[in-house]
């Protein structure tokens, strides 16, 4: 499993924040209609969990790509931090422990990965979903996320692993 640095804890912070301001439709409109204006944020979200469940271990070509996105961010955001703001090159955001994903969870996230590619190709949210899962990616091992979404995330893909194929077998 490949650790985030700073820098790629930066680079999905910049991500997730930049996503929250194109979204936000000011406090009346969120006040009045909730649902609708929070359903705009749900391509990203959905996107921003693969992401995450993407980088907690998932091994095989979709792993690969996952640990090649979190490197390039990483060395983005530490390129970044260092000639923005004289910052220190790869220190290390933080990793905490995670819960690793039962062959049956890394059936379902192959799933979601279909469908995520396909949605990304076919669908308007396509810009969306690819900066949800990049977000997730850089995001999934921060111990603050890991800490607060990961152990959730996998736990519920484990078990709907375990619910599927156990109805099918």
């Amino acid at each position: 499993m490949q650790f985030v640095t700073i820098g790629g804890v930066t680079v999905g912070l910049c991500i997730l924040l930049a996503t929250v301001i194109k979204w936000w439709p000011g406090a009346r409109p969120l006040q009045k209609d909730p649902l609708r204006h929070a359903g705009r944020l749900l391509p990203f979200l959905l996107a921003w969990a693969y992401g995450v469940l993407t980088i907690l271990g998932v091994g095989g070509l979709i792993g690969w790509v996952a640990r090649t996105t979190l490197w390039i961010s990483n060395w983005l955001g530490d390129v970044a931090l260092v000639w923005g703001v004289g910052g220190q090159t790869g220190q290390h955001g933080g990793g905490a422990r995670y819960l690793p994903l039962t062959q049956t969870g890394g059936a379902v996230v192959l799933i979601m990965t279909v469908a995520l590619v396909t949605a990304a190709k076919r669908s308007k949210y396509g810009s969306e979903l690819k900066a949800g899962a990049w977000s997730g990616i850089c995001l999934g091992t921060s111990a603050g996320v890991a800490g607060f979404a990961a152990v959730p995330l996998a736990q519920a893909v484990n078990w709907i692993g375990t619910t599927v194929y156990g109805a099918i077998g």
